[in-house]
């Protein structure tokens, strides 16, 4: 079984401190509320993004945006959101888009 590793990036927009700690600590902070990893495996990244799902119901209008590599998506990559108010990712023309 091969391994596939993609950089992962996380956009942050008002959340608390406990959020932005947990992912300074398991992501480097490029700048004030984005992060990468640029060696994390699928397992650890659904493993971030369950804590902070789980830990979102908690923030006050605040958003999460998670960005991977993933060639089956439309675009090349894949997305993930957590936001107030909520976003949807849709397909259109090949290409990812949001819809609110």
């Amino acid at each position: 079984m091969s391994m596939t590793v993609v950089v992962t990036v996380v956009v942050t927009r008002n959340v608390s401190d406990r959020v932005r700690g947990f992912l300074a600590w398991s992501m480097l902070e490029l700048a004030p509320g984005v992060y990468t990893a640029p060696c994390i495996t699928p397992a650890v990244r659904d493993r971030i993004w369950r804590v902070l799902s789980d830990w979102f119901p908690n923030e006050a209008d605040a958003s999460i945006v998670i960005l991977w590599a993933d060639s089956a998506k439309p675009g090349g990559q894949a997305a993930a959101t957590l936001s107030l108010p909520p976003i949807a990712l849709v397909e259109l023309d090949g290409m990812l888009a949001t819809l609110r």
